[in-house]
């Protein structure tokens, strides 16, 4: 028995020892608890105060490179762009007032880059094991600007299947999406030296010249589809010689002998009555199938007509310009009617890109035209907007109304390849393409136009086709468009 009570005695003394054991071990633990609580308050702590002021650096150099890239400000100006920026959000996320510090900033000229190094001093919620109760947290970005110039045309269809339909109203929503892009891309800058000049080119059955219908020449029924030769009935009889004369004497010869209906225009067409896919000015010479010369007016084929669907449309072509009023005020005046005729209003966005269309575009008061072709200095991009499939063409169709889809999609695809090889950046936007009013295969071939145009995607500009389906979806597309043509990128 005493062997037995020594034995309860024993685990009894265990016993008490073991509760002086727990209590070590609880303070122990909760010690450790303690710093591994504070060491994760203090690693949230730090990694959101981390992220704030990423957050705000790369906003503050992302908007001066956007406004170093838009002419909004010099390159002197851009330490004060980002510190100004860097104070008026510095309460960022859980950065406090007047915390973060500039460090320094970069504007590479060469690179065309800016870049910003700052930081902020943390006061952490737990100190722990002597490391004092502050901790800097930095941050580094780089952004890319340009000092190109840059030239847009945006090609805008004015058909009559964008006519507002109940509670549809397409003509409405690209009113809204394309004045929006012309605000956008024309605010802050000169007026008198402007970075950006933006054109559009409404269509529908053909493109109104407008001031421009001077180079047109006006086809009569059963006469001939090229403008007179030299040594024609017509020169001679006004001129008393066979050669061709000045190119402002022409224009005024043909004009009066050949007065136009309106002022709008189809495809310019070659020697052998087809479309011509260049983006020649009107006074450029050519040469018949017999080598007589002439100059390479643009038609106005006899088939379009002057009522209907089949009509010259209202809104009229402009020229690169700056002037946001003019275009805004020709935007808000669309009206929807007419046929699709794609390939002719490409062709008038080639032009108007073309510094080949200058001496015309001076001539009638238009401005000054698009530049010399200079990837290191100009920036040119066309903007392709359309709610349907081309159906629409004159050069070389005749009287056949089933071929001129085909010749109108093959044309704009020729004539975006030649714009493509120019140099010219092509963005499309197909709008409400599965409208039920389409068939499928109309629908398949209007995309497959639209892909067959649009550039290829680059890390630049990741995105060239866009296929929409409201108003609000076209808005953001050209606002898509404008971020990719500003080439402004954020780098870490």
């Amino acid at each position: 028995m005493r062997n037995y009570g020594g034995l309860v005695h024993a685990v009894g003394g265990f016993a008490r020892d073991r509760g002086g054991n727990f209590a070590i071990l609880f303070g122990l633990s909760a010690s450790v608890l303690a710093l591994a609580v504070g060491f994760s308050v203090n690693v949230s702590q730090l990694y959101n105060a981390r992220s704030s002021l990423q957050g705000v650096v790369d906003a503050a150099v992302t908007s001066t490179a956007r406004d170093l890239t838009t002419g909004a400000i010099k390159e002197a100006d851009a330490n004060k762009s980002v510190q100004a920026f860097l104070d008026a959000n510095s309460q960022a996320g859980i950065l406090q007032a007047d915390q973060i510090v500039l460090d320094r900033l970069i504007v590479n000229r060469t690179a065309k880059t800016v870049q910003a190094d700052a930081h902020v001093d943390v006061g952490l919620y737990f100190p722990i094991f002597g490391t004092g109760d502050m901790k800097r947290v930095a941050a580094s970005t780089t952004a890319l600007y340009s000092d190109k110039t840059v030239e847009v045309a945006m090609m805008l269809d004015i058909t009559g299947s964008m006519a507002k339909r109940g509670k549809v109203d397409k003509i409405g929503d690209l009113k809204t999406a394309a004045k929006n892009a012309v605000q956008t891309m024309l605010q802050k800058q000169d007026p008198q030296n402007p970075r950006i000049r933006v054109a559009i080119v409404p269509y529908a059955s053909g493109v109104n010249a407008g001031k421009l219908a001077e180079n047109i020449y006006a086809e009569k029924q059963s006469s001939s589809e090229l403008p007179p030769i030299a040594g024609s009935p017509l020169v001679v009889a006004k001129t008393g010689k066979n050669l061709l004369p000045s190119f402002s004497d022409y224009i005024s010869i043909v004009g009066a002998a050949m007065p136009r209906p309106d002022n709008c225009a189809t495809e310019r067409k070659d020697k052998n009555g087809n479309a011509d896919m260049s983006a020649d000015g009107p006074d450029t010479v050519r040469t018949d199938g017999n080598g007589k010369k002439y100059y390479a007016l643009v038609n106005r084929d006899d088939h379009l007509g002057d009522g209907d669907m089949n009509r010259c449309p209202d809104a009229k072509v402009i020229p690169l310009t700056a002037d946001s009023d003019a275009l805004l005020e020709s935007i808000e005046d669309f009206r929807a009617n007419g046929f699709t005729a794609g390939a002719i209003a490409i062709q008038w966005t080639y032009y108007m890109l073309s510094p080949q269309w200058r001496t015309a575009i001076r001539n009638a008061g238009l401005g000054k035209g698009a530049s010399d072709a200079d990837p290191k200095k100009i920036a040119k991009v066309a903007i392709l907007m359309t709610d349907g499939q081309f159906n629409t063409a004159f050069a070389g169709a005749g009287d056949s109304y089933n071929r001129q889809g085909s010749l109108a999609r093959g044309n704009a695809e020729t004539l975006c390849d030649n714009m493509k090889n120019d140099g010219i950046e092509i963005f499309t936007i197909g709008f409400d393409l599965d409208d039920k009013d389409m068939s499928t295969t109309e629908r398949d071939q209007a995309k497959a136009v639209l892909k067959d145009c649009s550039s290829k995607d680059t890390s630049g500009a990741k995105r060239h086709f866009f296929d929409v389906s409201t108003g609000a979806e076209l808005d953001n597309a050209f606002q898509e468009i404008i971020r990719n043509t500003e080439k402004v990128a954020l780098t870490q």
